[in-house]
């Protein structure tokens, strides 16, 4: 991938860049550009992104993350701009859903740096609420030219019991992720690291369990060996109701994510058939049986 013209330019005005006169690595980024310099690696926020993401929460978050042993060295931050470098963790795989399916104990340890996460008792500075998040993305939406697919405001509805669910057993809040990509965990095979820090906010945890194995395609076994190396026994029928839940309503949510890329012209992916697809999967989840079962679960 071509990097940008502008780019040495822009390393010249870093502290600690200033000077690098070695190679330059595109990374990957589907909303922004990510560079490998040596041993770091620099975060270029994209076009647009200012109009959803909260830089000074981020920088705070990918502080806390990296002292709680989670995320790589945090060498620097721009908390106005965005821009960022933290330490490359050399001998580590970037992941894909293919990669956690290959990768022997990939779930587990993703397991873990989510439990090291969430039990670090670090006190993110935003607050990720998922349906007050719908409200925003929709109200976004509203003044550009993109449609929702046919059915959304329904199917977000049929969610009003989901939503009367989580709030009558609410779950301690925690520090998560809660945009749990697979190319956001970076696995060395003995220990898995996070990085991306940009949705990041206290929240119920399980959100960060389901939510990843709706982006890494987890099967059933899967989703048992993440469950069992996070409770490090046996889930409770809420709690793996509350994760079976959550894949539902980030695919709700991202839907809508995926429309605003599609808005701001994102070049990166396809991003209506992003969006219908996770919309699609959506509906299907919230149809069957066993949602049902779930979500009774949580209730109980």
């Amino acid at each position: 991938m071509p990097q940008s013209p502008d780019l040495p330019d822009l390393i010249a005005t870093i502290p600690g860049l200033a000077g690098y006169s070695g190679p330059i690595e595109r990374l990957g980024g589907l909303t922004n550009r990510v560079y490998r310099l040596g041993d770091t690696c620099l975060r270029v926020p994209g076009t647009g992104t200012e109009e959803y993401i909260d830089r000074k929460a981020e920088a705070v978050a990918s502080r806390a993350a990296a002292d709680a042993g989670v995320s790589p060295e945090l060498l620097h931050v721009d908390p106005a701009s965005g821009i960022m470098v933290t330490r490359f963790i050399a001998g580590a795989t970037t992941l894909t859903p293919e990669g956690f399916r290959q990768r022997k104990g990939a779930p587990a340890r993703a397991a873990a740096a989510l439990h090291r996460l969430h039990s670090s008792g670090a006190r993110f500075p935003s607050r990720f609420e998922l349906f007050a998040m719908i409200d925003d993305y929709l109200r976004l939406l509203a003044g550009k030219d993109v449609a929702l697919p046919d059915g959304y405001h329904d199917i977000l509805a049929a969610s009003g019991a989901v939503r009367a669910a989580l709030a009558a057993r609410p779950l301690p809040l925690a520090p998560c992720h809660c945009d749990p990509l697979c190319e956001n965990f970076l696995d060395t095979g003995e220990r898995m690291w996070i990085v991306d820090w940009e949705y990041s906010g206290m929240n119920d945890p399980m959100w960060d369990l389901g939510d990843l194995s709706v982006e890494a395609g987890f099967d059933a076994e899967q989703d048992a060996e993440l469950l069992q190396a996070y409770f490090e026994g046996l889930a409770s029928a809420a709690d793996h109701g509350r994760m079976v839940i959550y894949k539902a309503m980030c695919d709700l949510l991202w839907t809508l994510w995926g429309l605003i890329q599609l808005a701001n012209a994102n070049p990166a992916d396809d991003f209506r058939a992003y969006a219908d697809t996770r919309f699609a999967r959506c509906k299907a989840l919230m149809a069957t049986d066993d949602f049902a079962r779930h979500l009774a679960a949580i209730s109980a």
